[in-house]
């Protein structure tokens, strides 16, 4: 039975191309995965949402996203300039009545809509878009009548204040 031995060359090839494989890799980091966008209807962020009770009008904040320390998916406040998610533009007040959400949803997206549509002409050529927060069942009995307008950037973040002053 004969023994072989390996090659030392092809051994220090190996090597040799195991120290580049190392060192490309530290010379181009891996990509980050593209984030999936999220979707942002009526239903992203509602008014029971923990945090969203806190943003006022020109205020921006953070997309939900589960906090272990409230052990609670919550919203938080973000100076525009940080690279926030979102800007509250504006506020649509619906009248009293029984509790419908079709119609206050329809009432959040035409009112915010208009509002949208004054400060900033179009989604095209803004490159934003908007919506709105609404009320859910158990804040319309606590007598929450205010619909908020959202804008954000479908592309990225914000990185500034996005809310133009309406004359």
């Amino acid at each position: 039975m004969t023994l072989a031995l390996p090659n030392p060359l092809l051994r220090s090839r190996r090597r040799w191309a195991a120290i580049a494989a190392v060192a490309l890799i530290g010379v181009f980091p891996r990509a980050e995965p593209p984030q999936p966008i999220a979707v942002k209807g009526d239903d992203f962020i509602s008014a029971e949402t923990t945090g969203i009770l806190n943003i006022e009008g020109g205020e921006c904040f953070s997309d939900p996203a589960y906090s272990p320390r409230s052990n609670d998916v919550v919203v938080v406040y973000k100076a525009c300039e940080e690279r926030a998610d979102n800007e509250s533009f504006g506020f649509v007040h619906v009248e009293d009545g029984p509790w419908d959400r079709p119609a206050v949803a329809a009432l959040g997206w035409d009112g915010c809509g208009k509002d949208f549509a004054r400060r900033w002409v179009s989604r095209e050529q803004s490159g934003l878009d908007y919506f709105p927060i609404l009320p859910t069942a158990e804040t319309w009995a606590d007598g929450d009548r205010d619909i908020m307008c959202v804008v954000y950037n479908p592309d990225g973040k914000i990185t500034r204040n996005m809310v133009p002053l309406v004359h």
